[in-house]
């Protein structure tokens, strides 16, 4: 791999068998590409370029919400919600009160 300019990536990719390509793994964990079944956008320009582009089910920055550690938080939040385990708070200091109780 090398970086130049303002590429990150510049290398050759080898096919493999039945049209196979692997991207390096410091690319596919940029790409968010680890998960098997992640798919590309494929685009072949008039000049001969081909663009690749991750399809993210959601956007990269966010990435951290759909983690399953993330989402078993989510979850038991949730539950806490319907069961009524929650509380209100008239002002910020009120809750900051209660953080200090």
């Amino acid at each position: 791999m090398t970086q130049t300019g303002d590429r990150l990536f510049h290398g050759f990719l080898s096919f493999q068998a039945r049209g196979v390509l692997t991207f390096p793994s410091e690319l596919r964990r940029r790409l968010c590409a680890e998960t098997p079944g992640a798919q590309v956008e494929v685009t072949e320009r008039e000049d001969g370029v081909f663009e690749i582009r991750p399809v993210l089910p959601h956007p990269a920055d966010q990435h951290w919400f759909w983690t399953e550690r993330w989402q078993a938080m989510e979850r038991e939040a949730d539950a806490d919600i319907a069961a009524g385990r929650v509380s209100t708070f008239g002002s910020a200091q009120e809750f900051l009160a209660d953080l200090d109780a």
